[in-house]
């Protein structure tokens, strides 16, 4: 179904594609927190990230490590031949010939999917710009899944909606399960258009605010972004949105018992850290969970032994 298939946005993904990767990941959680596995022993993954990521770039080298395999890392841009001229097409053909797959990520949109045109191994998206970031979709899945439910699911998205490619990707995921889906920005950070009609069609049932407080004590995930200054072109417009929204044990007062919060991280100040000791957070739990995702979609993709 995977092995040697490339991962570059969730809508390549079918339900039962999404439900084999999270069973697996639940099976795999045990090597993640620390038994000893070799079932990719001799294999090789390749990391290129042209952006700045600490989760998305540890939790894959964490994966590939815990499964046995080995990591090799193309390292900052200004250090490698693209500093003299090479282009992503032959880097990628290049690297290809030395990893059984590899993750890149890029702040230019479509980058991915250029990359795996070119590359001779599987390429794994982990954000392209405002574009696509599929692993992350999927360990928010099984966030979602381990700790509240994906049935009849209430959630409301919060923050960067425009930039924001977790949201992008999770929303159209979600679709496939039949939640229903909140969103709440800034006007002029709102879901895109295509996105929503998209959602739409699907027959998702999708509602817009601006009031974070409206929804707040209706909703099962609260699930918060931070407002991405580098994807601003002019900083004036950032500084006008920077601090819509931010949550504290006070403001959550009236939310449901079960409710849990969720943050792709990194957070600015959206979630005070008085937050973190409160019942309603997953968010560390949420980063963790990417070990096992990214576990599971590794071994789906480039096989090794059981």
């Amino acid at each position: 179904m995977f092995m040697k298939r490339h991962v570059l946005t969730m809508r390549e993904f079918s339900r039962e594609e999404i439900d084999s990767v999270l069973d697996l990941a639940a099976s795999l959680e045990p090597y993640a927190r620390g038994r000893k596995s070799d079932m990719m022993a001799g294999k090789i993954l390749a990391l290129l990230f042209f952006e700045p990521s600490t989760r998305t770039r540890m939790s894959f080298e964490t994966a590939m490590n815990r499964l046995g395999g080995s990591v090799i890392n193309l390292g900052p841009a200004e250090g490698s031949s693209i500093s003299k001229g090479e282009s992503l097409a032959d880097t990628v053909r290049v690297i290809g010939g030395y990893a059984d797959a590899m993750v890149i990520r890029h702040p230019k949109e479509g980058s991915a999917r250029l990359a795996s045109q070119f590359s001779p191994v599987p390429v794994i998206n982990a954000g392209d710009g405002a574009g696509h970031h599929p692993t992350q979709t999927l360990l928010d899945l099984y966030t979602i899944k381990k700790e509240s439910h994906l049935e009849n699911l209430s959630i409301a998205l919060v923050g960067d909606l425009k930039y924001g490619r977790t949201v992008h990707s999770l929303a159209y995921a979600l679709s496939l399960f039949g939640a229903d889906i909140t969103l709440v920005s800034p006007a002029s950070l709102r879901m895109p258009d295509s996105i929503k009609s998209d959602l739409s069609s699907k027959g998702t049932c999708v509602r817009e605010t601006c009031d974070l407080g409206e929804v707040i004590n209706n909703v099962d995930v609260l699930y918060m972004t931070r407002i991405q200054r580098e994807r601003f072109p002019d900083p004036v417009e950032y500084k006008k949105v920077a601090r819509s929204y931010r949550i504290t044990p006070e403001f959550m007062a009236g939310a449901r018992e079960g409710l849990i919060i969720m943050h792709p991280l990194p957070r600015v100040d959206e979630i005070a850290p008085s937050v973190d000791e409160t019942p309603h957070a997953r968010y560390f739990q949420q980063s963790f969970y990417g070990v096992p995702v990214r576990m599971a979609l590794l071994k789906m993709l480039i096989g090794g032994g059981c």
